[in-house]
């Protein structure tokens, strides 16, 4: 009868609770011997250890790190990178601390990663550069235990004076559009007004016919001042009419 609170207490010191999102690694002796699923867990007392591990998907800041591109521009970058433990007996048993593990491998290699790029395909192919770093950050940490689910880059912050280049060369190209916009639109005149001249001189009287359109248009307005312009037949026929009486 002695014994029975005893055993109740040895009972209630060896129940152990894993929640669903939990895993329990179980050491006897000093030895690993197994991963245990969520629920109530017996975990002998001296004889065995117990360590629970979060598998969730975490999300971790990589600070920002100052590189240098292939074409010799200074920036700093930073990313988050979403990963999660696949395997609770590598991430325990393989390194030390796999948080800070994670975020070292993910620091260096995006420096890396930006130094083999230009300063145009880190502002343009941000996609691309982050699945480099994802790709070769995964199969180191899959030794871990570690499944690197995304690698996504947040911000890239450039030099000042790089800033007052950057945008000197798109007003540049603003400029260039529309110059070539504009010049595109004079030769669309010039040529819609070739054709006209071509029609009005192939057509008898349709030179007067514009000119006097012109004209009454002028004259809805009082504080104009007209000049009759004549048209080129006449002064044709002028001309014709002095040679014949020469």
């Amino acid at each position: 009868m002695y014994f029975i609170p005893w055993i109740v207490v040895l009972i209630l010191v060896s129940l152990k609770q894993i929640n669903q999102y939990q895993r329990g690694v179980i050491y006897t002796m000093g030895r690993f011997s197994g991963v245990v699923n969520p629920g109530w867990r017996f975990v002998l007392p001296i004889f065995q250890s117990f360590r629970k591990v979060d598998i969730r998907v975490k999300a971790t800041d990589v600070p920002k790190q100052e590189t240098i591109t292939k074409d010799n521009i200074s920036c700093k970058m930073n990313a988050v990178i979403y990963y999660k433990i696949s395997d609770p007996n590598k991430a325990v048993n393989e390194v030390e601390n796999v948080f800070w593990a994670v975020s070292q491998l993910a620091q260096t290699t995006m420096r890396r990663i930006a130094g083999e790029a230009t300063l145009d395909e880190l502002l343009s192919q941000r996609e691309k550069i982050a699945k480099d770093i994802l790709e070769s950050i995964d199969p180191v940490t899959d030794k871990w235990g570690i499944d690197v689910e995304a690698v996504e880059l947040k911000d890239i912050e450039l030099p000042e004076n790089m800033i007052r280049t950057m945008a000197k060369q798109a007003e540049a190209e603003r400029e260039k559009r529309a110059a070539i916009i504009n010049s595109e639109g004079e030769v669309a005149a010039a040529k819609n007004l070739q054709e006209a001249a071509k029609m009005m001189g192939s057509t008898p009287g349709a030179l007067h016919l514009r000119t006097l359109n012109s004209i009454n248009d002028l004259s809805s307005d009082q504080s104009n001042t007209v000049i009759f312009a004549l048209p080129v037949e006449i002064l044709r026929a002028f001309e014709s009419f002095s040679k014949m009486k020469k």
